[in-house]
């Protein structure tokens, strides 16, 4: 207010939307604070970084830092990658235990935890069944005897994590781990944490749908963060001010085909190995980019009812569902912060 110019910083993610204004003024206030913003990609998506600092030198390094944090958790996670470790675990399923880092370890566990939540609804060993959809790709709808045949390959009970040696173990050939529904989560928490460890005040660090927020940007209270509508394209259905938080949106409207008036997505049922039909959209609030991420598909699966009923149980985790009809839910924390049109 009263500026006469300002800088416009948005993000445009899966489902979400982070429009954020600095004014010129408070650059140049008498404690002055600079915004340093880059964009890459990496984990196969387009990631931009925001850091606010107390010189651009500052800025512009710790910038740099969540970047070469997010693409050595890379190197690390992505299934992409023939020599990741995760990459090494698939290959030796039903054959033997390989020795992975402190980092996989870490985030196998939490995913585990996940899906432990969400009785499966999150599921890092679901990618046989996601292939067999192919839903990018080749656009086919599997048999029911195919994915019948493919129920053992996706049993997340079975995957062997031993802490102390660091291993971890697929018992049958053809399992394999995915953590490409938690991992841009992970990524935002590490990448966060390098930016604090080098003097940033405040940023953003969003992947895809992942946002995670620390700080505050000069002049504002909080970083706000516009939730897209999951059938109605540049329309958002509430806005809310993130602080020291992470957002994460998981919706059936970015990866899907439609047939004969039906629509199949992404996100399957552990149960039926079908695309999960309860949601729209499930968009997720908590402390940490992990819980935020791991949480919105588990949510998805489990449906409205379940879903909100979990979150209800759990502490500083909030969420927004977009149920089958179009009906929007809000967690009992949410409705004072959420701004609807």
């Amino acid at each position: 207010m009263g500026l006469k110019r300002h800088r416009a910083i948005q993000v445009v993610s899966c489902g979400l939307v982070v429009a954020l204004s600095v004014g010129c003024a408070a650059l140049r206030s008498a404690s002055p604070s600079v915004v340093s913003k880059r964009t890459q990609m990496h984990m196969g998506t387009l990631v931009t970084v925001t850091a606010v600092a107390s010189d651009k030198s500052v800025g512009d390094r710790a910038v740099q830092e969540a970047f070469n944090e997010i693409k050595r958790l890379e190197q690390l996670l992505s299934t992409w990658r023939p020599d990741s470790e995760l990459s090494r675990v698939n290959a030796e399923a039903g054959r033997q235990p390989v020795q992975v880092s402190r980092e996989t370890v870490d985030l196998v566990v939490r995913s585990l935890e996940m899906a432990q939540l969400t009785h499966g609804g999150f599921n890092i060993a679901l990618g046989p069944a996601i292939e067999a959809w192919s839903v990018t790709e080749e656009q086919r709808i599997p048999g029911e005897r195919e994915l019948q045949r493919l129920k053992p390959l996706i049993n997340w009970t079975g995957i062997q994590v031993d802490k102390e040696t660091r291993t971890i173990y697929l018992p049958q050939h053809g399992m394999r781990i995915d953590i490409g529904g938690i991992g841009k989560g992970y990524a935002a928490d590490r990448a966060v944490a390098e930016m604090k460890r080098v003097g940033a005040m405040g940023g953003v660090v969003a992947l895809s749908g992942d946002i995670k927020t620390f700080g505050v940007l000069p002049d504002r209270q909080g970083f706000p963060v516009g939730i897209k509508h999951p059938r109605q394209e540049d329309v958002l259905i509430a806005t809310i001010d993130l602080h020291d938080e992470a957002i994460s949106t998981a919706g059936d409207y970015e990866r899907f085909f439609e047939r004969d008036g039906v629509r199949y997505h992404h996100i399957l049922d552990v149960e039926t190995l079908q695309p999960a039909r309860g949601c729209q959209s499930v968009t997720v609030i908590a402390k940490e980019g992990t819980v935020a991420d791991g949480l919105d598909t588990g949510i998805f699966v489990l449906g409205p009812e379940k879903g909100m009923a979990l979150v209800e149980r759990l502490p500083d985790v909030e969420a927004i569902i977009i149920d089958a009809h179009g009906t929007m839910t809000v967690s009992s924390g949410l409705r004072d912060r959420l701004r609807t049109p």
